[in-house]
């Protein structure tokens, strides 16, 4: 299962339908219509995956903005993957957004077995670039943990502080710490 994913859209349709396409397939689907605040969202979560639109202004379809919030967001945090997304498309713009460290470029509207292929992907390269990099973020494999113990014993919080070597008032405190 991927870790966290943020989708960027401006429009409330297509978040919606990525938050139903990923929910089986990811730990977390969150979503924002605007690129504004993105690097405080990222500040604050540790996510594997931005899905991107390329095109936030009315009527811009040139995906420059998308290329400018991606190259932001690479020099924010280089391992991160992003994968960008977009109606109006070619080759020319999926090779430039590529060349410029997306690690997929998505056509919209998507297929979602190709959808959740491409995030479970990209989330795997984030990982695998943090572990080799040194930046492994205990809290977000903490949080992980815990939504997946809860998961596996239906929200059994006695039954999902055991599976963890925890006592409930050691795993409510750490739910607490994470937001759950």
């Amino acid at each position: 299962m991927a870790g966290p994913v943020l989708v960027v859209d401006d429009d409330r349709d297509v978040l919606h339908a990525a938050r139903l396409a990923l929910a089986r397939d990811v730990e977390r689907v969150e979503t924002a219509l605007a690129v504004e605040g993105l690097e405080d969202r990222l500040k604050a979560d540790a996510y594997d995956v931005v899905l991107l639109d390329m095109n936030f202004a009315l009527g811009d379809q040139s995906g420059q903005q998308g290329l400018s919030v991606l190259d932001r967001t690479r020099r924010f945090d280089p391992n991160l993957s992003i994968v960008l997304m977009t109606t109006f498309g070619g080759v020319a713009l999926a090779v430039e957004a590529l060349k410029r460290g997306a690690v997929d470029f998505v056509l919209k509207p998507w297929r979602n077995d190709k959808l959740v292929a491409s995030v479970t992907t990209a989330a795997a390269l984030t990982r695998s670039k943090r572990q080799a990099d040194g930046t492994f973020d205990l809290d977000g494999a903490e949080r992980a943990a815990i939504q997946r113990a809860l998961a596996h014993h239906d929200g059994n919080i006695s039954r999902a502080a055991v599976a963890l070597g925890l006592t409930r008032p050691a795993l409510y405190r750490r739910m607490a710490k994470h937001g759950l």
